[in-house]
């Protein structure tokens, strides 16, 4: 295989790891617009927490923020956000701005490989328009294109980048090859040749769509047993028995893809005349999660005697995910909304978010574990394992007398935690 030199563009969650992967063996480009970031990675910092330090400074990345350093290489990884706008529309302008980037550098002979998740067709129709043209150059004739959907989890410290089947996929056959061979020297678990761009694509938003819809059937379920007095993890357990029972639970749907990815699908499903259901009903009935354990607190406070506006109400992690610093699209964001709606005083605790950027983001004042006053009622709302551990070993820190723990994600065990007087409240 002829060598290639690799640029990644867009250095967070997902394009950091893949520059640090192709970075141990040759020197790669990692451009980014964010200078904070640039200068943090020179300093062998990543706030993502994705790669330590060490994983830094072993590898050979120039950080950059100069498109003239793009024209070095001729293997483009463009791994930026396709989050949606307010009204759950996709927003393809991260991604635009990029394919505009590297059509600038772009020359004959390039390859420019897309990670972003996108619904079927929107490398075709959207990215390869820009790069002709801001290159003047003719695709097909002058350069290629592939599309390899990531699939990084954050905080995942065990299905790292490498050890992730990557499913490759290129506009002809010759860059199908070089986009798989070029995977292939850094990603152990080896890679999936699909078998056109808009079925890697499609693959890649079904993924995350499947677990949305299944996990909006237990989000359902909660409901319906939360009417019925009947503990919803108590009859999963007890249907997982059974040798297909699949082990989803109920919860929070956040982040940056299962949250999001399902409206891409859904928006190109209407476009071409097909109006989808269940994908929606899904996405909807998850959104609704937030709202209805809020409501689940007030209606436990009244229901013990205790005057919501006068107790203190603690909500524990704002994270979408547990171990995790990632604020994207968090789902506790819909708790903390319905409890400023209901008006009733509360105190937010993460010891994994930072701080400034739930300021910056959400306007929000995070409290430190130890300043907390013992609360009420607690929503524990992110599993995170420091959280976990303090509720276990020292629950008098944070909790008051007989206080109240909604259990979000049913991660304490109950009989443990009723010796010590508290009530828990599972989703």
């Amino acid at each position: 295989m002829t060598l290639r030199r690799i640029s990644v563009i867009g250095l967070g969650y997902v394009g950091l790891p893949v520059a640090v992967a192709f970075g141990k063996h040759n020197t790669t480009i990692g451009f980014d617009i964010n200078q904070t970031r640039l200068d943090e990675l020179r300093q062998n910092y990543d706030r993502t927490r994705e790669v330590s330090a060490d994983g830094l400074k072993n590898t050979q990345i120039l950080y950059t923020s100069d498109i003239n350093d793009l024209k070095q290489a001729d293997f483009h990884i463009i791994t930026v956000p396709t989050p949606v706008n307010h009204i759950n529309q996709p927003d393809f302008t991260p991604l635009e701005k990029a394919s505009h980037t590297v059509g600038q550098a772009l020359k004959k002979g390039d390859i420019v490989v897309y990670e972003s998740t996108v619904y079927p067709g929107a490398t075709e129709e959207i990215c390869i328009p820009i790069l002709e043209k801001v290159s003047g150059l003719n695709f097909g004739k002058d350069f290629t294109v592939g599309y390899s959907p990531e699939r990084i989890n954050p905080g995942d410290k065990d299905r790292t980048f490498t050890k992730i089947t990557k499913v490759v996929s290129g506009s002809d056959q010759a860059t199908l090859d070089i986009v798989a061979d070029v995977y292939s020297s850094v990603v152990t678990a080896g890679v999936y040749k699909a078998a056109s761009i808009k079925v890697a694509e499609a693959a890649k938003v079904i993924e995350n769509t499947q677990r949305d819809i299944n996990i909006a059937l237990m989000n359902e379920l909660a409901l319906i047993f939360n009417r019925l007095g009947i503990d919803t993890v108590d009859v999963l357990e007890a249907a997982g028995t059974k040798w297909n029972f699949l082990p989803f639970r109920p919860g929070l749907v956040g982040g940056h893809c299962i949250g999001v990815d399902p409206y891409y699908l859904a928006h190109k499903a209407q476009e071409v005349g097909y109006y989808p259901k269940m994908i929606l009903s899904g996405r909807h009935l998850n959104n609704s999660i937030g709202q209805h354990i809020a409501h689940q607190a007030i209606k436990a406070l009244i229901q013990s005697g205790t005057n919501p506006q006068e107790a203190t109400i603690s909500v524990l992690g704002l994270t979408f995910k547990e171990n995790c610093p990632d604020i994207r699209n968090t789902k506790v964001i819909d708790i903390i909304s319905e409890l400023k709606a209901y008006g009733v005083p509360f105190q937010i605790c993460d010891p994994e978010a930072d701080s400034q950027e739930a300021k910056h983001e959400y306007d929000l004042e995070l409290v430190d574990a130890a300043h907390l006053k013992p609360a009420a009622l607690t929503i524990l709302a992110v599993a995170h394992t420091s959280l976990i551990e303090q509720l276990t070993t020292a629950p008098e820190k944070l909790l008051a007398p007989h206080a109240i723990i909604i259990d979000v994600k049913s991660c304490l065990d109950r009989d443990v935690m009723a010796r010590k007087g508290y009530k828990i409240i599972r989703l």
